[in-house]
């Protein structure tokens, strides 16, 4: 019993004794390295929002939201916002035109019907996609789709918006087809295997059953997608032009809200002006976009989860 005694007395004295002051400052170190994103996101939201308040605070709500925007005019200078949200949706749409169906079609062949082996060699391959720098995306859009599409399409311009956009639906192909493919995955085996034992072929399986049973993780694969597409600068910069005309024509220039911003940085915009302070308004409208998209992927992943 004295034994045994002095035994946990011996632990817990090297326990005590090891608690320096490195120990105690493990966790406040740990915590400080978590909070410093969270610094920065409320760094980022208060800026937009102070130099918004500033820019509302020259420029009526009645203009911000018309369809004239010319801010760079000498005279009379406008900043309606609508033609720039009317270039981002159009773009983004036509990028989830081509990323949703390639990117599920990729994903149910990767996940119900490649083999190990197939799988291994397609998706790194697949992949590589999400890794090319998004400037070579806008240059092989606006040096080879867009000339290709001119042969098809009469009447498309040298800018326009359908061009960024399929060449964007290229790129986060592989964020829709990875995100897909983990969600059919996740599916239990035991589901299809008796889906198949009831008569039914691969192909209905993976359509009339695991297909809805992952439906929480491809919508929000496709969400994610259109966010990533709203977010996207160079190529729609290089690609869709400068033009701040209100269209729904996708065979001519549009520009977005990313695009805007990087025209007006890399002109000579005066620090204090309406225009100056209008690429933080768009800022925040962008910030605004992402924001949603985002909680809307987190409400369908939530609300049509299937947990077995």
């Amino acid at each position: 019993m004295g034994t045994q005694t002095n035994v946990r007395k011996m632990i817990h004295d090297n326990i005590v004794s090891n608690k320096n002051w490195f120990d105690k400052m493990v966790p406040k170190i740990l915590f400080l390295a978590a909070l410093v994103s969270v610094i920065t996101t409320l760094g980022i939201v208060a800026t937009l929002i102070f130099d918004t308040v500033k820019f509302f605070q020259m420029v009526s709500f009645s203009e911000v939201f018309s369809t004239e925007l010319a801010p760079l005019r000498a005279q009379n200078p406008t900043f309606g916002i609508l033609p720039l949200i009317n270039g981002t949706v159009f773009s983004s749409l036509i990028a989830m035109a081509v990323a949703g169906p390639v990117g599920l079609t990729a994903a149910i062949y990767l996940s119900q019907f490649a083999s190990e082996r197939v799988r291994n060699f397609l998706k790194p391959i697949m992949e590589i996609l999400a890794g090319i720098p998004t400037i070579v995306y806008g240059f092989f859009a606006y040096s080879f789709v867009t000339p290709l599409l001119m042969k098809v399409i009469p009447g498309l311009g040298a800018k326009n918006v359908l061009s960024p956009g399929l060449v964007m639906g290229v790129m986060i192909i592989p964020i829709v087809a990875s995100l897909s493919e983990d969600a059919m995955n996740s599916v239990p085996k035991t589901i299809s295997e008796a889906a198949l034992g009831l008569g039914s072929t691969r192909f209905e399986v993976a359509i009339k059953v695991v297909l809805p049973a992952a439906i929480s993780g491809i919508m929000a694969s496709f969400v994610l997608g259109i966010s990533r597409a709203i977010g996207e600068t160079m190529i729609v910069t290089i690609a869709s032009g400068s033009s701040k005309a209100f269209t729904f024509d996708i065979t001519q220039s549009m520009q977005t809200m990313t695009s805007y911003i990087v025209e007006f940085t890399s002109g000579d915009a005066g620090t204090g002006t309406a225009g100056y302070y209008s690429l933080y308004a768009v800022g925040l409208i962008l910030l605004l976009f992402t924001l949603v998209m985002n909680l809307i992927a987190q409400y369908i992943s939530h609300r049509f989860r299937e947990e077995y």
